[in-house]
């Protein structure tokens, strides 16, 4: 049992008894993300963008900064293509409504995978029932792997569009990213990247992946809740219209017209959320100094623990792959004759907080042919102690719900 030299960074965990096991909904903050927001307001705040005294032009040096952090992070080749947003879902309805209102259109094809977390489908189908185009589904195999047989049978040359998941929030498994943009560049399609569940566990290189846009939250990855990112090739974002319009996203206005600024701040009116970008900048480099290797070995170590344990429960059975590698930390499972709610309660009876519900990914369930599952989903500042006690808790659920067993 290694000790783990991230715990004492994260308040909550030394201040409350929970084992948290629901990462993959939101982490824990650290305390450098925790102090960052709070000296943004102690320091700095003034409406970023507007004011042209000293402290205005501070704060919009603070916003400025952390998009050059952001666009360090992943890879992008100009700040001005990092797009602050308030989560994953405003980034991608930002792209549905301003690139695909106006770029998709009837008969044309939009490609998702069954997998894709609601914020990920629900935009599309908005974008499908409006333009007339075909909303058509990447089927994936029992362990939510997407081999090229399934590929095969999604991708037409009608195809103007995927949406995909970089990691399952549900299987933790990574999608084919490569394969998929390189059969989207074939038909002329634009792929969106729903980054949200990969961004805290692997890296992301815009460039290297070459997707048109890509799209992840500040609260998974340890920064504060109300912050988002989307990432998007400079030429596209060019042709957008404005998702919203209003103040600070004008270059001028008359009384019966407007011209808009450039990217990125066309696509950010109103006053943006400065102290939670300026900790989630906080949030990146915290992450950046751990290092995505030292956070995988830590993960994977912890999933292989949990995963193991989990298979040797009769009556407990894990959705997705039996390889720890391809779980990203995710183990999603379900118990014989007990409900997931069931489940949850009797681990939250024992301080082990996990999610029990169909995680925001219906049609995926349907598919599964499960109504809903628990899930519990592990960080780098988790711990050995707290998988062996999330085990035995789980190894009682069945006999504390009178099953005997």
């Amino acid at each position: 049992m290694g000790s783990n030299p991230y715990r004492k960074d994260f308040p909550l965990l030394q201040e409350n008894s929970v084992i948290y096991l629901d990462n993959a909904a939101t982490a824990q903050r650290p305390r450098q993300v925790i102090e960052a927001e709070a000296e943004f307001y102690e320091k700095y705040n003034a409406n970023p963008l507007r004011g042209l005294y000293r402290l205005g032009m501070e704060a919009t040096e603070r916003l400025e900064e952390a998009r050059e952090t952001v666009r360090d992070f992943i890879h992008a080749p100009d700040a001005s293509q990092i797009v602050f947003t308030g989560n994953t879902t405003g980034s991608l309805n930002l792209v549905a409504y301003s690139y695909g209102l106006s770029h998709i259109k009837a008969g044309d094809e939009i490609l998702v995978s069954i997998m894709e977390h609601h914020s990920n489908l629900l935009p599309w189908q908005m974008v499908a029932r409006q333009t007339g185009a075909s909303l058509k589904f990447l089927e994936c195999e029992p362990d939510g792997s997407l081999p090229e047989s399934r590929l095969d049978q999604g991708f037409s040359d009608r195809t103007r569009l995927v949406a995909i998941g970089a990691v399952s929030n549900v299987t933790g498994r990574r999608a084919p990213v490569e394969e998929i943009v390189k059969r989207a560049r074939a038909c002329g399609a634009v792929v969106v990247l729903d980054a949200a569940q990969s961004v805290p566990h692997m890296p992301l290189d815009v460039q290297k992946l070459d997707v048109d846009f890509a799209a992840f939250s500040g609260h998974k990855l340890m920064g504060p809740m109300g912050t988002g990112v989307l990432y998007g090739k400079k030429e596209l974002l060019e042709d957008m219209p404005p998702f919203l319009t209003g103040g600070e996203m004008i270059d001028f206005v008359s009384r019966t017209d407007a011209e808009y600024a450039p990217v990125p701040h066309k696509f950010e009116a109103g006053t943006v959320n400065g102290g939670g970008i300026w900790g989630l900048q906080a949030a990146v480099r915290y992450l950046q100094a751990a290092g995505y290797e030292a956070v995988h070995r830590r993960e994977l170590a912890l999933t292989a623990l949990a995963l193991e344990g989990l298979k040797q429960i009769p009556h407990i059975h894990v959705i997705g792959s039996d390889r720890p590698e391809e779980h990203c930390g995710i183990l999603t499972f379900t118990v014989d004759g007990v409900h997931p709610h069931d489940v949850s309660a009797v681990l939250d009876a024992d301080g082990i907080a996990v999610r029990a519900g169909h995680h925001c990914a219906q049609p995926f369930m349907e598919y599964l042919g499960v109504h809903s599952t628990t899930r519990a989903s592990i960080s780098f500042y988790n711990t050995e102690e707290e998988i062996q006690a999330f085990l035995n808790s789980a190894e009682s659920i069945r006999r504390r719900m009178g099953y005997g067993q």
